[in-house]
């Protein structure tokens, strides 16, 4: 009995870690996002081009930014490469979120 009990809650312990959900806030790499996650109004799409290597995510409206995981990077450079948006880089992502880090879905990015 102690062994099904100590295994339901290590599942539910498991379940909590992980949290399937929407975000919407704006895309930022991470090297800026460092530095100026409080403007990612103003962040240049250019400049989200030119950092890439430092990876993606969002910054969300309480100013939280999560990064993506490397599918989410990969669509995160797609999206930006397709807008024609300059800043203001509003993004709905879909995933799972584990810890800081977002398992990417969908990044969409509207024009």
């Amino acid at each position: 009995m102690r062994r099904v009990i100590a295994l339901l809650t290590l599942g539910a312990a498991g379940s909590l870690a992980a949290a399937a959900g929407e975000w919407s806030g704006h895309l930022m790499d991470a090297m800026c996002a460092a530095k100026m996650k409080d403007k990612a109004v103003s962040h240049k799409a250019k400049c989200a081009l030119s950092c890439s290597r430092s990876g993606y995510g969002i910054v969300t409206a309480e100013g939280k930014f999560l990064k993506f995981d490397e599918a989410g990077n990969a669509r995160a450079l797609e999206a930006l490469k397709a807008t024609t948006k300059d800043q203001d880089l509003r993004v709905k992502v879909t995933g799972t979120l584990e810890g800081e880090m977002i398992q990417v879905d969908s990044v969409v990015l509207p024009n």
